[in-house]
């Protein structure tokens, strides 16, 4: 494959405008609230990625989300007024994949954790999932 400058075409042997190669963009946001298990996930994702020669930018690490919740520590609220505060802590990160759509399906079988995507679309790995790892896979053409 020949790059060629933005902006100029491809041109093929006789001289035929060739068309731009159709790229699957494959985003994939991982969700935990630990934040160990999260980064040793990505990090086997990511390498495994750049194995099978894919473009990945990521992981982004995404703002922390803190969910609290203060609630009365007697249930029928009489009493002196005492309170408990719980609080969970959601650590979020993003990678994206770039693979271009002329590879064959045969190279490429679906991630072992999500039975739910197309296996033409990913790419072949053996990664197991971490517990408290939650996995959201977007993929645009």
């Amino acid at each position: 494959m020949s790059y060629v400058a933005k902006g100029e075409k491809e041109y093929d042997a006789t001289g035929a405008p060739v068309p731009a190669a159709k790229i699957h963009k494959i985003r994939i946001t991982l969700t935990s609230s630990n934040v160990k298990n999260l980064e040793k996930f990505s990090g086997d994702l990511i390498n495994r990625a750049k194995d099978k020669q894919l473009r990945v930018k990521g992981p982004v690490r995404l703002p922390t989300k803190v969910l609290k919740i203060t609630t009365r520590k007697t249930p029928c609220g009489e009493g002196s007024k005492t309170w408990d505060r719980y609080e969970l802590k959601s650590t979020n990160a993003s990678s994206t994949c770039t693979r271009p759509a002329r590879l064959s399906s045969r190279s490429c079988v679906p991630i072992h954790f999500c039975s739910q995507i197309p296996s033409h679309v990913l790419f072949q790995t053996s990664i197991s999932l971490e517990p408290g790892v939650e996995v959201e896979v977007t993929i645009s053409a």
